[in-house]
């Protein structure tokens, strides 16, 4: 968690904020200097795990685009787009999922890397639950895309209301620099406490429908 803030957010924003001017970094080289670190703990995450995680790709697409406008200097209306668009997509990616043999909140949450599924499974079936599972499922599926939702709106505001200046200027920088800063107390932290909802949710109803405890269904590390 420590690593994921410094090179995320409070690395790139001191960079944004103190190194933008010309008798430092310039207003370019700090954009590319500043994005650098989350686009190379991003693809470390790829290459440690071997395999093409779609949050993870993602999250490097949205640093390149970020990096992209800012360097080409677009309007500052585009990465207000930007930033409502990625976590918007996912929500509708959530809801879209459920009409698909592969539903997100699987992936997310009920998959065999946290829970005991086999036992979870062996159990609803014994008693005649799994009908009622799948709708606590898909419960917690519309709760995950309200995350997203929440957070697409909450990126558009922040960036409408900080980039305010030219791209291409110190100022502008600094913005985007602070946005940086406020993304996590304004958008990851009301996103994550309602993931965690859902994650209590989703195991107090396994809990109620297979008759295992807490300890019982999750994974033994």
């Amino acid at each position: 968690m420590l690593g994921n803030l410094l090179l995320n957010i409070v690395i790139p924003t001191l960079i944004l904020t103190k190194l933008s001017g010309d008798d430092w970094l310039g207003t370019k080289w700090a954009i590319v200097v500043a994005l650098a670190f989350p686009l190379v703990y991003g693809l470390r995450d790829l290459l440690r795990s071997g395999k093409v995680n779609f949050f993870s790709a993602l999250g490097v697409i949205s640093i390149l685009l970020t990096g992209g406008i800012s360097l080409l200097e677009l309007d500052a209306k585009y990465i207000a787009i930007k930033e409502a668009a990625i976590p918007g997509l996912l929500g509708v990616a959530t809801i879209v999922s459920l009409y698909t043999r592969w539903p997100l909140v699987r992936t997310l949450i009920y998959n065999d890397r946290i829970l005991d599924t086999g036992k979870i499974a062996n159990r609803l079936s014994a008693k005649g639950n799994e009908t009622a599972f799948e709708r606590t499922l898909q419960q917690a599926s519309w709760m995950i895309a309200g995350s997203f939702f929440l957070s697409s709106t909450l990126n558009y505001i922040l960036a409408e209301v900080l980039l305010q200046s030219p791209p291409g200027t110190e100022a502008f920088n600094e913005e985007l620099g602070k946005m940086t800063a406020l993304s996590f107390p304004v958008i990851a932290l009301p996103a994550t406490i309602i993931l965690m909802l859902v994650l209590v949710f989703l195991f107090r109803r396994i809990g109620k429908l297979t008759g295992l405890s807490l300890e019982e269904i999750m994974v033994q590390q």
